[in-house]
């Protein structure tokens, strides 16, 4: 399996690093404190071409690997976990048209998307049917010529903000996840109305909605054929968790460089903090927890690029880094003590941004049954 990457990959890693540190984490504590979209940050990115590293060049993507990609989502993540939140969620978008749509819904869309000229949001979510999409209730029928959406989505990232949503309902009510369908609904589609932005614990700058959907579509606006969109949207999936976890190490890193530099100044008695076994031992469980997800993260990327199936690796990347994240997170602020409880210092953002990642695109609960299923079929 290899690792590598090439020197037009590591000139993208760095210049993301760059624009990370000096751009969008000044902007992270707003974006936090006043609930705000992280729209600068977006912009950033975008002026940069990383709107745009999940797709290949030829649909105006940078067309790098998944490894730097990683790479540039983790840089992100740590500056703010919001930014990363909001740039992942148009992954997820861009993704469905790229793994789903016909060649000319990709010409049409992806090519805008990666410049950065268009934000993508991806409505898979409802309330009766977060883990398992194939329970979901909103319906799209045959109306005059095209498409009578009725329904609701939950927790969409970006929804109110982008300019385009990829929206997936049932085409066929009674065929289960077979009868879900993708449709491409452009900014301004009459018949949707927004909640207001969900107040939600962390991630305050990735802003989400619900939708209460009640809209004509094109024929034109369906996703590719009819009843592929669970196929579409599983495969989307498997791609965004490695996303996930690489988000999942760009806070915990964040977490642990803040640590190490704590523990250092920092002076209990006659010694620094770092000179204290306990502190030490705690240290070192967190990177070694921190280390073996990286390294799952960089096999689970790696085998998405090799066109191989990658839904275990994908799977036990996020399952294990989202886990990572929150003990990496949880034990940086007792470090950091009542210190680290107060909003002068990032830590307890941190705590707020990670708890998310055992939940979206797929629970912890959800990551153990893909994995054991998979180990179960292995043995048959």
């Amino acid at each position: 399996m290899n690792f590598e990457l090439n020197a037009e990959e590591l000139a993208v890693i760095e210049s993301a690093e760059q624009v990370a540190r000096e751009v969008i984490q000044p902007l992270a504590r707003h974006y936090d404190e006043t609930e705000t979209f992280c729209a600068d940050s977006i912009k950033a990115l975008g002026d940069l071409g990383c709107m745009g590293i999940n797709l290949p060049e030829t649909y105006g993507g940078l067309g790098i690997g998944s490894l730097a990609m990683s790479r540039v989502v983790e840089a992100v993540a740590g500056a703010c976990a919001s930014t990363a939140s909001a740039m992942t969620a148009h992954f997820l978008a861009t993704d469905s048209i790229l793994l789903g749509g016909t060649e000319e819904q990709k010409q049409e869309w992806l090519p805008r998307a990666a410049s950065g000229e268009l934000l993508g949001a991806f409505a898979l979510t409802e309330p009766a049917a977060g883990s398992n999409p194939a329970d979901m209730r909103s319906r799209a029928v045959r109306e005059d010529g095209g498409w009578r959406v009725r329904g609701s989505k939950h927790y969409i990232t970006n929804a109110k903000e982008a300019d385009f949503i990829v929206l997936y309902v049932k085409t066929d009510a009674e065929a289960g996840h077979k009868g879900i369908s993708a449709f491409m609904v452009p900014r301004g589609t009459p018949g949707i109305d927004f909640s207001s932005p969900e107040k939600t614990m962390g991630l305050r700058g990735s802003t989400i909605y619900e939708l209460a959907l009640d809209c004509w579509l094109p024929a034109s606006a369906l996703l590719g054929v009819e009843g592929q969109g669970f196929n579409t949207a599983m495969a989307v999936l498997d791609r965004g968790r490695v996303e996930v976890a690489a988000m999942s190490l760009g806070i915990a890193n964040a977490a642990l460089q803040a640590s190490l530099n704590w523990v250092r100044e920092r002076q209990i008695g006659p010694k620094p903090l770092a000179a204290y076994q306990g502190t030490q031992w705690r240290l070192a469980d967190m990177y070694a927890q921190l280390e073996s997800a990286r390294l799952l993260t960089m096999k689970a990327a790696a085998r998405r690029d090799s066109g191989e199936r990658f839904s275990l690796d994908s799977a036990t990347a996020k399952l294990v880094a989202a886990e990572c994240a929150g003990f990496v997170t949880d034990a940086a602020l007792q470090l950091h003590g009542g210190y680290g409880y107060v909003r002068d210092l990032p830590l307890e953002r941190y705590v707020r941004d990670a708890r998310i990642l055992r939940i979206f695109e797929g629970t912890s609960e959800v990551q153990k049954i893909i994995i054991s299923r998979a180990l179960l079929d292995a043995c048959k």
